[in-house]
């Protein structure tokens, strides 16, 4: 049968531009729903006196497995803010964040040699707004030395952190933690409730175990494959000061916390 061209070209333009959708999502967390977390959630979701403002780099909403929309809606509506960008305030933001961090209760989560212990915050003249910088420790980097306005802030730091349950993902130490990790720590910390932290963590757990009932395999840090010489590839000069820093010269368990929270 021959194919005439107006027939090839009307055939040509009926293909749907985009690949179909071929699995439902969850209206809320946006996944396949067959692996929503969102039945991990805390329900309702938890009301807390502190707020939590994340300054995420635009590269972070690209991660399919990002940690922050858990935050999200595991605190009532409002406790948790997300700003995008690589500079704060920036034209987009500028009215919102101009007031808070012009605020004596705002803290900012980052390791600088000026910051304090977290826990050793006067709980009782809050409550707070915790500031945290999402994105890999080079973006975090540079989102604060381009934000003038967060070096004004007061700068804390959280001194024991435990090991990450995220273990479907290679950490680089083994204190850095996800940033639902980082913030659920701080709140409980904040709030005077230590189980704040676990309510907040299981949509985590649940998409850990979904992952690894379906053939994912459990990731060591980067740190501890290095220490039983099981890390099988060369490492970049930036890892390999923070290792070296972490594993041999750090002089205190207080500043060998701080490297870790530098991930």
């Amino acid at each position: 049968m021959t194919i005439t061209t107006n027939e090839a070209w009307q055939d040509l333009i009926g293909i749907n531009a985009d690949p179909p959708n071929m699995r439902d999502k969850c209206e809320q967390c946006k996944r396949p729903v067959v692996v929503c977390w969102c039945s991990a959630l805390p329900q309702p979701p938890i009301a807390t006196a502190s707020q939590i403002v994340i300054l995420q780099h635009p590269a972070e909403e690209k991660r399919s497995l990002r940690t922050a929309l858990m935050l999200q809606l595991g605190l009532e509506s409002g406790k948790c803010l997300v700003y995008k960008g690589k500079r704060f305030p920036n034209a987009r933001n500028q009215a919102a964040l101009q007031k808070l961090f012009d605020s004596s209760q705002t803290l900012l989560l980052y390791p600088s040699k000026d910051s304090v212990p977290l826990e050793q915050i006067d709980r009782s003249a809050g409550p707070y707004t915790l500031v945290l910088i999402n994105g890999t420790w080079p973006q975090a980097k540079a989102i604060y030395a381009s934000s003038s306005a967060l070096h004004r802030l007061r700068q804390v730091k959280l001194i024991s952190v435990g090991i990450s349950d995220y273990i479907i993902r290679t950490q680089p130490t083994e204190g850095c933690l996800s940033t639902l990790e980082t913030a659920a720590k701080c709140l409980a910390v904040l709030e005077s409730q230590p189980e704040l932290r676990e309510r907040l963590v299981r949509p985590l757990h649940a998409l850990c175990k979904y992952q690894l009932d379906n053939g994912a395999v459990e990731h060591q840090s980067k740190e501890f494959l290095l220490k039983n010489n099981q890390y099988p590839k060369s490492i970049g000069k930036r890892l390999g000061r923070l290792l070296n820093t972490v594993c041999g010269s750090a002089n205190s368990s207080e500043e060998q916390q701080t490297i870790k929270q530098q991930c």
